[in-house]
């Protein structure tokens, strides 16, 4: 099931709070590792680890990371100083212990009243590389707009292994994290997400909330077996309570597999069969060759149909990257490798600050 090794620290290349990159000897070679400092306490050099070593070994996108399992000088950690007993990633070696908001007595009120998200924004999309581009996008324009990030457990579950949310926060452009399900690490925890939008609009009281899972989409080839399928159920969730629901469009014309030419089959599957409701789809403006592309997906998945469907300009994120000095990639491409995943973004933040900012 797992590959697991033993391995000596000999250094700390990144330590943060809550998350620390070290260089481990393991069969004499020197490979790179984290380890989750809430989890299995701080680790030094000359520290002896037993490593997961599973995800490099297939090759599957960590960066090159194995996991610290445990430090072999520190088996005693003490339970974290919180009242919360809510357990994520539970009944697993690394079961941890969150004070959630739906706990929190203050709330209550909140949670079990009539709940209306009063017309609240919600943007949803699959991939984790979309939040840095939307953030800056609605920043950029609307610098004053206060921006609540829901991680999902669709992907990694430690927030902390995100050097995008750490990288937002660090510049103050993203406010609040809120992380669901068995993800955890946020600002706030919650249960689920229908609490935590409930959360971003009544507890955080954010203008924009940004839904999508933490790094590393699961993806299968199938039609339903992606873990991105996600946004079907969330995009519902929003509109049952009463929300703005804004659907994020992955699109690329340079990819070297052709399900994922215009928009991707992801987004096709979830607009076609899997959400319920009827939602706001954003198309950037693009060359009208490559626009005719997305047009007839568009058609033969009859998503006019079934959505509102609106066109919106997103050449000015390549702006706002450069006023934030920042260089954002998805799947290894920045945004003059992949420039139509971007714009398309840069589409969604048009389209929220013209119309609800």
């Amino acid at each position: 099931m797992i590959s697991i090794k033993k391995g000596k620290v000999i250094k700390i290349m990144k330590k943060y709070k809550d998350i620390t990159m070290v260089e481990v000897i393991i069969d004499n070679k020197i490979n790179k590792a984290i380890n989750y400092n809430d989890i299995t306490g701080h680790v030094e050099v000359e520290n002896d680890v037993i490593i997961n070593t599973t995800a490099v070994e297939l090759n599957l996108g960590t960066g090159g990371y194995h996991f610290i399992i445990a430090i072999l000088d520190k088996f005693k950690k003490n339970l974290s100083n919180n009242n919360g007993h809510i357990m994520k990633m539970r009944y697993t070696p690394h079961q941890v212990r969150c004070l959630t908001l739906e706990e929190n007595e203050k709330f209550k009120d909140i949670f079990n009243g009539s709940i209306s998200l009063n017309e609240g924004i919600y943007a949803v999309g699959e991939l984790h590389s979309m939040l840095e581009p939307l953030v800056t996008s609605i920043k950029y324009i609307k610098p004053n707009t206060k921006i609540c990030y829901i991680m999902t457990d669709g992907g990694s579950l430690p927030i902390s292994f995100s050097n995008t949310v750490r990288r937002l926060k660090e510049n103050y452009l993203l406010d609040k994290t809120i992380t669901i399900g068995n993800s955890f690490g946020g600002d706030y925890e919650c249960v689920n997400i229908y609490s935590a939008i409930i959360a971003s609009k009544k507890i955080i009281n954010a203008d924009v909330t940004i839904i999508a899972m933490g790094p590393g989409i699961v993806g299968t080839n199938t039609k339903y077996g992606f873990s991105g399928i996600e946004q079907g159920y969330i995009l519902d969730g929003i509109k049952k309570l009463k929300g703005n629901a804004i659907f994020i469009p992955r699109i690329s014309f340079n990819e070297n597999r052709s399900r994922h030419i215009g928009l991707s089959h992801h987004n096709l599957t979830v607009l076609s069969d899997i959400v319920n409701n009827k939602v706001n789809v954003i198309i950037p403006k693009l060359k009208k060759e490559k626009n005719d592309i997305i047009e007839r997906q568009l058609i033969s998945n009859y998503i006019y149909d079934k959505h509102d469907v609106y066109h919106s300009f997103g050449e000015n994120i390549k702006k706002a990257f450069e006023f934030y000095d920042i260089n954002p990639t998805s799947m290894g491409k920045n945004f003059y490798e992949n420039k139509e995943y971007f714009i398309g973004i840069g589409a969604v933040g048009n389209f929220i600050c013209s119309n609800y900012l």
